[in-house]
């Protein structure tokens, strides 16, 4: 492969470095961070995503410099619980969105990806023939007795989930805790999908909305992780729920180290149907333009589409 570029930089694994409260500048062929009177030097040769969290600054020279050693920068809130905005790796290859897309769009391979999901949260292998709609009839089930649970485990009363971004004021504690611990999830799961290239968009049991993957991978955490976080928390009556939900979330994800575990599942989920996947991608020289499309079993290397321009 002449291009080097077009090889994604996630092979043995991924590596990330969040920053906060501090100025990231070039430093020679390199970045370095600069913290009050200390200087941290940056490995943005080696370095997957570099995210920034609150209080960060960033010179034009350090991004031309990460984005020169394939380094994707987000921007994000502390410890990743919110995501606003990313720069794009180098690669150029857009395998993983094509292999997304495919998946999703065929009926049979999408739901192998939905069971693999449901094992996944669930420990519980389903049987076969199963719809989508009993998938999630049983998946439903499953999350309202884990509501159940930690209802009776806090002593906390629970009616379902129901709250109207529109009119919050309407939620319970409960309704509004489990809102806040779940946004702070979607932030570091959000992260985690564009870092391997995917679409946050193209979910497989949500669909419709900007963030259907982002759903559909946060809930393989909720019952783990967000749930109890929410019922302990207003358990406990704090004054300020809020703060204290975030916190948590932060301290929760950084002990499990909620990111890595995040690619590994994704990689684990995309890979469901592998075998039932043709080859989309063929390795292009840096010459090559791109492909055009030639039905669904091929695509034509490095083609040019010159409409009716005459030969």
């Amino acid at each position: 492969m002449k291009d080097k570029q077009l090889l994604p930089r996630f092979s043995d694994g991924n590596s990330f470095l969040y920053l906060e409260h501090c100025k990231v500048e070039r430093d020679a062929n390199a970045v370095a961070a600069y913290m009050e009177d200390a200087k941290i030097p940056v490995p943005c040769a080696s370095l997957s995503t570099l995210m920034l969290g609150p209080g960060t600054n960033i010179s034009h020279a350090a991004v031309k410099v990460l984005a020169d050693n394939g380094c994707q920068v987000i921007w994000c809130g502390e410890q990743g619980v919110r995501f606003y905005a990313q720069g794009f790796p180098d690669t150029k290859s857009a395998a993983n969105t094509l292999k997304q897309a495919f998946l999703q769009s065929i009926p049979e391979l999408r739901l192998k990806v939905i069971r693999k999901m449901y094992t996944m949260r669930f420990f519980e292998d389903l049987p076969e023939g199963l719809t989508l709609q009993q998938i999630r009839g049983k998946e439903g089930a499953r999350v309202r007795d884990n509501y159940a649970y930690w209802s009776r485990k806090t002593n906390i009363p629970w009616k379902g989930r129901n709250y109207k971004l529109n009119d919050w004021d309407i939620s319970d504690n409960i309704n509004k805790a489990l809102s806040w611990a779940n946004s702070c999830l979607y932030g570091v799961v959000q992260a985690g999908i564009v870092s391997l290239g995917y679409s946050p968009a193209l979910g497989f049991i949500h669909i419709g909305k900007q963030l259907s993957f982002v759903y559909d991978i946060a809930d393989l955490y909720k019952t783990e992780i967000t749930v109890p976080i929410a019922f302990t928390t207003v358990s406990e009556g704090p004054t300020k729920i809020e703060p204290v939900i975030r916190k948590r979330c932060r301290e929760m994800f950084k002990e499990k180290r909620l990111l890595e575990q995040i690619v590994k599942d994704i990689d684990i989920i995309m890979s469901a149907a592998d075998k039932d996947i043709p080859k989309l991608t063929e390795p292009l020289d840096g010459e090559s333009m791109g492909m055009l499309w030639n039905g669904f079993a091929n695509f034509t290397v490095g083609g040019r589409n010159w409409g009716d321009v005459d030969k």
